[in-house]
């Protein structure tokens, strides 16, 4: 998936088809369609009124004349101005409230919409996904559909009542300038447009230049010692100035192309507005139009002319909300793994946890040329604790992941009691198992709620029993916040060993019937290792556990190890079994350990 930002994303092309799939997120709009229809209405009728003002402005002029043909005072035509101005401000003010609840609450069923579909996604959907453009999908996409709810598609509307009305308008009252300015402004607004784009694509060029300059500088300064030790002073000064010359022709280019778009502006667009008011006054010269026939006449022109413009720029940004709208439903359109619902705390007892991998063969959907299991047979009955050892890129932790169905399988069968994992809920499945890894990243919320993630439901005496367990609750009263100590990003605000018996403890309220060690210890200091180790044993009591290890000091007291070497268990045993074996794998690792020791 590309990292390109939507704003940067090409626009897509306009068809019934693309139409037709974006439409459909309107389904998110539809329980508010009611204020979204009055809301349309009042568009309507506020541009119509809004239309009134040039003709009123002409009449002011006729009757300040004498030559008007209707029997108004100038007081009249003001007091009807000012009906019409309070009246287009009430419309004006609903429909602009009515628009702004249908698109704050469409736009936020579909951020939910869109968060819980993401969080409903397997693994290996964010595993060929980049987080920064499924974050940018949830803000900036959403963003710009929010935008086109709430203004865009509405001034698109807006700008085609008022160019339609006012071309009618001019049509029965002046024809012929009408004739002549349909022949001449829209080419010069349409052209003017033109002429902007290429000037926006010119000053989007040079900001990205600049970006890359200034990258160039956070680079050299982030890493300044290593620039130093090289002695590549000369280099980074060159690749500077390099950028900056890119930057100054690229500027240089849209300067002149300013220079130009002025010159067109002053010459060609004014030039084309005084050459109809020019003919208005010939016109109004020879006796065939009034005074307020050519001021309303001009005002209709320039309102037209704007309308033009404006519609080339909201239409450009309507399609831009296409193309957001087709990167959203991509995330909506695809399969769930899960199904979003409350899920009940697991009853240990319809789950003993009886393991056994038959003829397992896996490779990752990102990297289907190498096969990382290769007919993997193992059983682990309930209760026993088993170990995972063997040296990196062996399979150990792809054996887990297959157990949480993670992925789907090749070949072979995954059986918890008897029963396919791929029968399971899902949820329900996941709901048995609980993990501790090595690298424990926690919420950035307080202690209390990162143990309760475990089970959200669980008592203040559940909490503080699994944080006792956990040897975790000494530290935790420490704190003058007690639980409810703010752990910070990722819990940074914590020590290594204190996240690892947060973790513990979570996994201890969640009471789970198959537990996975996950390198529990590998990271942690002596006497960090001694409280969490202590920790995990009460953990482990009387529940299906499998730990994966390098620290092989660890698992001596599991009931069976299971040694695995490309993808395959090359070796199973006690610890004193496998000790035995003097030219098997295990034991030339384990000598390795312990003489390092």
């Amino acid at each position: 998936m590309s990292s390109r930002k939507p704003d940067d994303a090409p626009l897509p092309k306009l068809n019934r088809e693309t139409l037709r799939k974006a439409l459909g997120i309107f389904q998110f709009v539809r329980p508010y369609w009611w204020r979204l229809a009055v809301g349309l209405v009042l568009l309507f009728l506020s541009s119509m009124v809004f239309m009134v003002f040039p003709y009123l402005s002409g009449m002011m002029v006729d009757v300040a004349q004498g030559n008007s043909d209707w029997d108004f005072s100038l007081q009249d035509i003001g007091l009807i101005l000012l009906g019409i101005l309070i009246v287009q401000g009430v419309f004006s003010y609903t429909r602009v409230m009515l628009f702004a609840y249908v698109s704050e609450k469409g736009t936020a069923d579909l951020r939910k919409a869109l968060y819980e579909k993401l969080v409903s996604l397997p693994i290996v959907f964010f595993e060929k996904s980049r987080v920064g453009e499924l974050v940018s999908r949830l803000t900036s996409d959403v963003e710009r559909l929010y935008n086109a709810f709430s203004y865009t598609l509405a001034e698109f509307i807006r700008q085609i009542i008022i160019l339609v009305s006012g071309v009618i308008f001019l049509a029965i009252t002046t024809p012929k300038l009408a004739l002549i300015m349909l022949a001449t402004f829209p080419v010069v607004v349409l052209a003017a447009m033109f002429f902007g784009r290429t000037i926006r694509k010119l000053s989007k060029s040079r900001q990205e230049e600049l970006a890359n300059s200034n990258t160039i500088v956070s680079e050299t300064m982030a890493t300044v010692q290593t620039v130093k030790a090289f002695t590549n002073e000369w280099f980074e000064s060159v690749r500077y100035s390099r950028s900056i010359g890119e930057m100054v022709k690229i500027s240089l280019r849209f300067a002149r192309g300013r220079a130009l778009f002025a010159v067109f502006i002053i010459v060609v667009l004014f030039g084309a507005l005084f050459f109809i008011i020019w003919e208005g006054a010939n016109l109004l010269q020879a006796g065939k139009i009034t005074a307020g026939d050519l001021v309303a006449f001009v005002s209709y022109t320039a309102i037209i002319g704007g309308a033009i413009a404006g519609l080339g720029n909201f239409y450009t940004e309507i399609l831009g909300a296409i193309g957001a709208t087709e990167r959203v439903r991509e995330i909506l359109d695809t399969e769930s793994e899960v199904e979003i619902k409350p899920v009940k705390p697991a009853d240990r007892s319809t789950m003993q946890g009886n393991i056994r991998y038959e003829g397992v063969r896996f490779s990752y959907p990102t990297r289907e040329d190498m096969e990382v299991l290769k007919g993997v047979d193992f059983e682990v009955r309930a209760g026993e604790k088993v170990a995972l050892v063997g040296p990196s890129g062996a399979g150990k932790s792809t054996i887990v992941q297959l157990l949480l169905g993670y992925y789907n399988l090749e070949e072979g069968k995954i059986l918890v009691d008897g029963k396919s994992i791929a029968d399971y809920d899902i949820s329900e499945f996941r709901s048995h198992v609980a993990i501790v890894p090595q690298e424990v990243i926690l919420f950035g919320g307080t202690i209390r709620e990162n143990i309760l993630y475990g089970r959200p439901d669980a008592a203040e005496e559940d909490i503080i029993e699994a944080a006792r367990q956990a040897n975790a609750w000494d530290f935790i009263r420490s704190f003058p916040e007690g639980l409810d100590t703010l752990v910070g990003e990722r819990g940074v605000k914590l020590s290594g060993g204190q996240r690892q018996r947060v973790a513990i403890a979570r996994a201890i309220l969640k009471n789970p019937s198959i537990l996975i060690l996950d390198e529990a210890t590998s990271s942690l200091d002596a006497e960090s290792e001694k409280l969490v180790q202590e920790a995990l044993n009460k953990l482990l009591e009387g529940r299906t556990s499998i730990i994966i290890a390098h620290r092989l000091a660890t698992i001596r007291d599991v009931d069976r190890i299971y040694v695995l070497d490309e993808g395959r268990i090359v070796e199973q045993g006690t610890h004193e079994e496998l000790s035995m074996m003097e030219t098997g794998l295990y034991n030339s690792l384990a000598r390795l350990q312990f003489e390092t020791a």
